[in-house]
Parts: C-alpha cells; sequence; structure tokens
C-alpha cells in the first residue's frame, strides 16, 4: 500500500512540475532574439540593435534617426549608461494578426547610470526624470560612484512572420498614440 502510495505521490509531483515548466515553443526562440538585441546595446554595437527593430516602428521614427537616438544614449560620453542584469519575465503566447505572429514581452533591466560628469542642475533634471519614468521605488543614487542604480521593469512586442526570427517594438505608455501606426489594436489594447 505504502509503495502504491509513494508511487502515486511521485506520479502526481512529476506531473505538476511538468506542467509548471511547459513553456510555449517560441519562447526560446523571442529569448534568443531579445537577449541578442539587449547584448548589442549592452556592447554598444547600435547598427545591430537598429536591425533588432521591427521595421514599420521606422514609419515613426526613421531609422536614422533611431541609430542616432541609441547612440546618444548609450555611448554618450557625460552619462555612461552600462547594462548590469537582464532577466525574462512572462512572454505571452504569440497571436496571429495579419500574416504576423505578435508576443507581449516582460522583461527587467538593472541599469547604472554614471552622472559624475554632469553638474548639479542636470543630475537634479536627470533624477526627476529617472524618478518619473521608473519610479522613486526603482531608482537609488550611489553617492560614492557618482551613478544611479535603475531597475527597470520593461516591456516589448516581439514581432515574426515565422515564429522564428523575431524584430521588437519597445512598449511604453507614453509613446502609445505613436504606436497606433505600427502596431495592431488588439495588441496596444493588452498594452
Amino acid at each position: 500500500m505504502k509503495t502504491k502510495s509513494f508511487l502515486f505521490l511521485f506520479m502526481f509531483l512529476s506531473l505538476m512540475s511538468f506542467a509548471q515548466t511547459k513553456a510555449n515553443p517560441e519562447d526560446a526562440a523571442i529569448k534568443q532574439s531579445l537577449s541578442y538585441f539587449v547584448n548589442t546595446i549592452k556592447t554598444k554595437k547600435i547598427d545591430q540593435s537598429v536591425n533588432c527593430i521591427y521595421p514599420k516602428f521606422f514609419t515613426v521614427i526613421p531609422k536614422d534617426q533611431m541609430t542616432q537616438i541609441l547612440n546618444i544614449t548609450y555611448n554618450n560620453p557625460f552619462m555612461k549608461i552600462e547594462i548590469q542584469d537582464f532577466k525574462f519575465g512572462n512572454i505571452a503566447k504569440p497571436e496571429q494578426i495579419d500574416k504576423e505572429y505578435f508576443s507581449i514581452v516582460n522583461y527587467s533591466l538593472k541599469l547604472k547610470c554614471n552622472v559624475g560628469s554632469l553638474n548639479e542642475d542636470m543630475k537634479k533634471k536627470i533624477h526627476a526624470m529617472l524618478i518619473q519614468k521608473y519610479g522613486k521605488n526603482n531608482v537609488q543614487y550611489a553617492a560614492k560612484e557618482n551613478s544611479y542604480v535603475i531597475n527597470a521593469n520593461m516591456k516589448a512586442c516581439a514581432v515574426s512572420k515565422d515564429k522564428k526570427y523575431w524584430k521588437f517594438v519597445i512598449l511604453e505608455n507614453e509613446y502609445k498614440s505613436q504606436l497606433v501606426k505600427v502596431l495592431p489594436k488588439k495588441i496596444l489594447d493588452k498594452i
């Protein structure tokens, strides 16, 4: 009797753990593509980063302007930004809309923003902007290093034609009006 009970318990726990770890088959491809995108930014390979962006996004912001924005942000000698940590959150099951697949991906970045070369007025403006964007609890100032450490909870829309290679649009509420030209309404309603 004990053997049957243990066998049943073992099978039940095995099934439960399998059910919890079962993921969408596309998750691995999305993770690989998003990891590549983040790593190109981390290593300051901006042209490669721009190639990871969903092409329809360039109807809102031209490709050369996007390259310039990323260069100013991540190759700025006055305010050095370093990606220290990158973690995946929830990845939604892809939905097919008009011959493309869309998946909303939650992820987080830990950023270090060195502001040592800025004057006090600029530091105050940067501080206010970071608090507004990421929330007070997600921004800490490390005085010894003259840096901000930011826990950025992010959201992106992964887009693919074949579910193997994914391009991305970073989703932020303040840009939702512009994203209407890029993403389907069904996807925008989820952000």
